[in-house]
C-alpha cells in the first residue's frame, strides 16, 4: 500500500479516448502494487480552446467522467487522484478545474478546485488565459489516507510556495500535483520546483503530467516523476506514456523531519 504512482497521458479533446486509456493505465499502476496513482491534468479532455472544456463540464457529483474514477478506484483497489476534470461553476459561463479523490471502494473522500490560474505571456510568444473559462478555487485540501496526510494542488500552483505552506500548516506528508506544465516552462522550471517544494517541506511529491502534441497544438513537458522529501528523484518518466512509481517511507520522513528540523525553525 506504499507504492504511488504518477500517471503520464497525452490526452486528446475525445473524452471517450482519454478514458479508455486513463483506465488502461491506472490497472497497470495497479498491478505494479500502486496504492495510490495520480492522473496528470485535463487528464479526460485536452481540447482545441479552452472554452470546448465547458461542453463536457459536470454536475457536482454526477457525470460520466465521475462515474468512471468512482469505478476505477473501486475495480482496481486503489486510491486515485482524478487529475482535473471540469466541474461546472456558480456563474454558468466558466467551470472550475476540480481535482477529485476517491478511496479504494470507489467513494469521494475530497475536491480540491485548482487556485492559480494560468493567465501568462511566455517570452517564446505563447499566451494563455485560463481565466477565460475557468474560475478559480479558494480552499486547501489535506486528506487522511493510508499512506499519509495528502495535500492536493494543481499545476500553476507549484509556482507558489505558500500554498504549499499553508499544506504543511494542515499537517501535509504527501502532495499529488497533477499537471501539464507547457514544454517551454517546463524544461526551465519543473524539475526545479517539484524537488523545491518536496525539500522546503520534506514532503513526498507525485507530480503527473501530461507529455507531447494536443489537438490545440500546444506542447507539455511531460517528466512525471516521484521525488522524496530529500529532494531526491525515485522514479521518473522523461517522455511518452505510462507511469513513474516509487514506495512513500513516513518512517524517514518522520526521522528526517526530526533530525534536521527546519519546519519547526520557521519565524515568519
Amino acid at each position: 500500500m506504499n507504492r504511488v504512482a504518477a500517471i503520464q497521458m497525452t490526452s486528446g479533446a475525445d473524452v471517450a479516448a482519454n478514458l479508455h486509456e486513463a483506465g488502461r493505465l491506472i490497472a497497470v499502476a495497479a498491478r505494479a502494487g500502486a496504492g495510490l496513482a495520480v492522473l496528470p491534468e485535463n487528464f479526460a479532455c485536452m481540447p482545441k480552446a479552452e472554452a470546448d472544456k465547458l461542453a463536457v463540464a459536470e454536475e457536482e457529483g454526477h457525470g460520466p467522467i465521475q462515474d468512471f474514477l468512482a469505478e476505477q478506484a473501486r475495480a482496481n483497489k486503489l486510491w486515485l487522484v482524478g487529475g482535473t476534470i471540469p466541474i461546472k461553476a456558480d456563474d454558468g459561463a466558466r467551470a472550475r478545474a476540480a481535482c477529485l479523490l476517491y478511496d479504494d471502494g470507489g467513494e469521494r473522500r475530497a475536491r480540491y478546485d485548482k487556485i492559480h490560474m494560468f493567465d501568462v505571456r511566455l517570452p517564446n510568444g505563447e499566451s494563455y488565459r485560463e481565466s477565460r473559462a475557468t474560475e478559480p478555487g479558494a480552499q486547501l485540501v489535506v486528506v487522511d489516507t493510508p499512506l499519509g496526510k495528502l495535500g492536493l494542488a494543481v499545476c500553476y500552483d507549484l509556482r507558489f510556495p505558500e500554498l504549499f505552506r499553508g499544506l504543511l500548516d494542515q499537517g501535509v506528508e504527501i502532495v499529488a500535483l497533477p499537471s501539464a506544465f507547457t514544454s517551454h516552462t517546463g524544461r526551465a522550471h519543473w524539475d526545479l520546483l517539484v524537488r523545491a517544494r518536496a525539500v522546503e517541506n520534506f514532503v513526498y511529491m507525485v507530480a503527473s503530467a501530461q507529455w507531447g502534441t494536443h489537438a490545440n497544438g500546444r506542447q507539455t513537458h511531460g517528466d512525471s516523476m516521484i521525488v522524496n522529501p530529500w529532494g531526491e528523484v525515485l522514479d521518473r518518466l522523461p517522455q511518452g506514456i505510462g507511469y513513474a512509481v516509487a514506495e512513500i517511507d513516513r518512517g524517514e520522513q518522520a526521522q528526517l523531519r526530526s533530525t534536521l528540523p527546519a519546519i519547526e525553525h520557521r519565524r515568519l
